[in-house]
């Protein structure tokens, strides 16, 4: 041991005052205090034996030149057999790229340190963390290796870790750990597929408020309890379990082996949490919707795939819950359309992007044009021309229909306008549809009377149009804005007549003067030898009854000539549809006119 002990001087890589560099500068002085005529091999020998801190020389060559015997103890051998160890199997870094390389730049001079904290193994078997450093000694090609125990500090850290990525009540995966899992499966190394079984709990809040937090918590805990059980492949392994938050729960498949497995999982989860829960005496009943999610993992990141599983879930609970739904591109494509409508509508009247079209309505009696019926279109900049069916019940839905239906409400009384000052003759009434909720959250007879007031439209050639399901029941404000707008000399109808309530008798007290027949009565009766029978008795008794109470009735979808023949026989007053026109734009009712 005479050549590797002489001489290693200070480590230039430590910092002042650890035990490392403490005992590396006591070697030193001890070879310096050699220098000056004192024996220094057998003091350096005693020195380096019997430091507390366990540690090697290294050669340049990468093999460990002696080790002290705390080193030995630490390891659980006898110091001498280390000798001629490489280093980066001795320190734990051979499986770390990074480290190895930090360790061929200490030994081969042009690094003055590298540290790692790496997986040693003890002779009886069990593993133990430590802290290495290699730091270059004065004696040139040699290094000094100083390891130092710090299997307490790592346990602890992976207790603290345990508890920041696991669910306190449930004792499963939490949110953090699930996505980092999901990231380290949907990585940019990742082959194969991942599949996704995202569930929440039909009527858990009902637990919560009739049995109290705590019963609520007690049935998580069980549900976890069979999720974890269904998660088993029967090979000791299973898939991960994780409560994400509230009653929501995610089952990761890293493996997946297709869309039938997914399946199968899914139908067993909801097999077993339909079973029935004892909680303190309690037997409580719940069940689970279920959004199931399979992807390419190599081109699908955690976002995305979360996504896909939320709306999934969404699907399996607006198709009436506990059950599972697969994801379905098709629906998910309409779905994110309908997104896309919805969050441009608002800024799409601002935008210029709608249009009206009008549908000429027609007396049967005489065949003149009697009025038109306005029919707005949205210039989607990327769908292209969409009818109304594809938007009005979302600007319903968010509200946009106030604004809307204000703008087709001007547009509609400033064309009527100008077909009256430019056309000779009867002027032309135009008919608006008014959703139930512009009643409701905007002033409807405010508008209307400014629209008419700025567009100079006398209001009888001004129609609106409300279904039979809004104005039947009406009462309160509703009602009232009725009466204001007919005692403005405002026509009110009711569309699609005949497929609501259809009470008769509450007619007589609404402000009502037509009757807008659905065209599924006019569809009974195409021709003369195809008619059905039931329907032209009911078309004849609704205008007998309506022309009885003072309403003129108005055939939508009249199609045919043989059509236009009967209802003129039976007593319609007015009938609109592609016998007589598709809606047009504004130009078209001028040729018309002409």
């Amino acid at each position: 041991m005479n050549g590797p002990l002489e001489g290693p001087g200070e480590s230039p890589g430590h910092a002042p005052g650890t035990p490392a560099q403490t005992i590396t500068e006591s070697i030193g002085e001890r070879v310096r205090r050699g220098r000056r005529g004192r024996p220094p091999i057998s003091d350096y020998r005693a020195a380096f034996h019997a430091a507390q801190l366990p540690m090697a020389i290294v050669g340049r060559d990468g093999l460990v030149r002696s080790a002290n015997r705390a080193l030995g103890t630490l390891l659980g051998v006898r110091a001498e057999t280390l000798a001629a160890v490489p280093v980066a199997e001795l320190a734990g870094i051979a499986p770390d790229q990074h480290a190895r390389r930090a360790c061929h730049e200490v030994l081969c001079g042009r690094s003055d340190r590298m540290s790692s904290t790496s997986r040693l193994k003890h002779a009886d078997g069990h593993t133990l963390w430590a802290d290495v450093a290699l730091t270059p000694t004065s004696r040139g090609g040699e290094a000094l290796l100083t390891v130092a125990d710090a299997s307490e500090r790592h346990d602890l850290q992976e207790r603290l870790r345990h508890l920041q990525m696991h669910d306190p009540v449930t004792r499963l995966p939490n949110r953090a750990l699930f996505f980092e899992r999901l990231a380290t499966a949907l990585g940019e190394s990742a082959t194969g597929r991942v599949g996704l079984c995202y569930l929440d709990l039909d009527g858990f809040k009902a637990v919560n408020d009739t049995f109290g937090h705590r019963a609520g918590d007690e049935l998580l805990c069980a549900v976890a309890r069979r999720l974890a059980g269904c998660a088993e492949d029967g090979e000791g392994r299973g898939h991960l379990v994780a409560r994400l938050g509230g009653d929501e729960f995610a089952l990761l498949v890293e493996s997946s082996a297709g869309t039938e497995q997914l399946s199968s999982l899914a139908e067993a989860v909801q097999a077993e949490l339909r079973k029935p829960f004892d909680l303190n005496g309690s037997r409580l009943a719940v069940s689970a919707s279920i959004g199931v999610v399979e992807r390419e993992a190599a081109h699908t990141g955690p976002t995305e795939l979360m996504q896909a599983a939320d709306t999934t879930l969404y699907w399996a609970k607006a198709d009436g819950r506990d059950r599972w739904t697969l994801f379905d591109p098709e629906r998910n494509a309409h779905r994110m359309t309908r997104q896309e409508l919805a969050s441009t509508l608002r800024g799409a009247i601002e935008r210029d992007e709608f249009t009206l079209e009008y549908q000429p309505i027609v007396g049967f009696e005489d065949e003149t044009l009697r009025g038109v019926e306005a029919l707005v279109r949205w210039r989607h900049p990327r769908f292209g021309t969409l009818g109304p069916n594809r938007f009005i019940g979302l600007a319903e839905e968010n509200g946009a229909i106030v604004q809307l239906g204000r703008w087709v409400l001007a547009e509609s009384c400033r064309q009527a306008r100008r077909w009256m000052d430019e056309h000779p003759g009867p002027p032309l009434f135009v008919s608006v549809n008014v959703a139930v909720r512009q009643v409701w959250d905007s002033d409807l007879v405010a508008d209307v009377r400014e629209i008419l007031r700025e567009t100079g439209l006398p209001s009888g050639l001004l129609q609106l149009e409300l279904t039979e399901s809004a104005v039947m029941g009406s009462g309160g404000r509703p009602l009232e804005a009725l009466h204001a707008l007919s005692d403005m000399g405002v026509r009110i109808a009711i569309d699609d007549f005949g497929t609501g309530y259809s009470n008769l008798a509450y007619l007589s007290r609404l402000p009502v003067r037509v009757l807008k027949l659905d065209g599924t009565f006019v569809q009974g009766f195409r021709t003369a030898r195809h008619s059905n029978p039931a329907d032209e008795t009911i078309v004849a008794a609704l205008v007998q009854l309506a022309h009885k109470l003072g309403l003129t009735v108005t055939a939508e979808c009249v199609e045919g000539q043989a059509q236009a023949d009967r209802l003129r026989r039976i007593g319609c007053d007015t009938g609109q549809g592609w016998h007589y026109a598709k809606p047009m734009a504004p130009e078209y009712i001028d040729k018309l006119l002409h």
